[in-house]
């Protein structure tokens, strides 16, 4: 006969109250129980020493002709010093799925595309003269004369305002 340490309920609607008990495991879980070790009043403060009351020597004594405790009360029984709960340890458990791990992937290609890109932004300024950049911003491409038809020539041309800017930024990043 399998026997089992498990958990009986009893009390009221939404007001429970267990008692732990030895039974056949083929029992219906409130039925037939060959003893009573324990009780279990989940409504109680978790620092209550009422919340939980086991007999210790009943409960070694079924463990040692081979009862087998529910998850439940193996809790317990470890709480006093019973018998030691094993640890559940699944490392895949956090581990990312397939489809994750490929977007981490090319998330991190795309970052590696950007330094590199930004490293060579950074060294293409350091190689050129700034007598070099003076010249081709005072040439003027057809379609900005088309532009600036419509502005006095005392008001720098609108894509030298936004250059200007961002490349003093640049430079102060730098």
């Amino acid at each position: 006969m399998a026997v089992a340490i498990r958990l009986s309920r009893g009390g009221a609607k939404k007001r429970p109250y267990y008692k732990i008990v030895v039974t056949d495991s083929r029992n219906s879980r409130d039925g037939k129980f060959i003893e009573r070790i324990g009780s279990y009043n989940p409504l109680l403060p978790r620092d209550s020493e009422e919340r939980v009351k086991i007999d210790a020597e009943r409960a070694k004594h079924w463990l040692s002709v081979g009862a087998q405790p529910s998850d439940r009360v193996l809790r317990f029984l470890d709480q006093a010093g019973l018998m030691e709960r094993p640890a559940r340890n699944n490392p895949k458990k956090g581990e990312p799925g397939e489809k994750a791990k490929e977007r981490a992937e090319e998330r991190a290609a795309k970052e590696a595309e950007a330094a590199e890109a930004a490293a060579a932004a950074e060294a293409a300024p350091a190689e050129e003269s700034p007598a070099e950049e003076a010249p081709a911003a005072e040439e003027a491409t057809p379609a900005d004369e088309a532009s600036n038809e419509g502005q006095s020539t005392d008001e720098p041309a609108e894509g030298a305002v936004e250059d200007a800017p961002a490349e003093g930024a640049e430079k102060a990043e730098g």
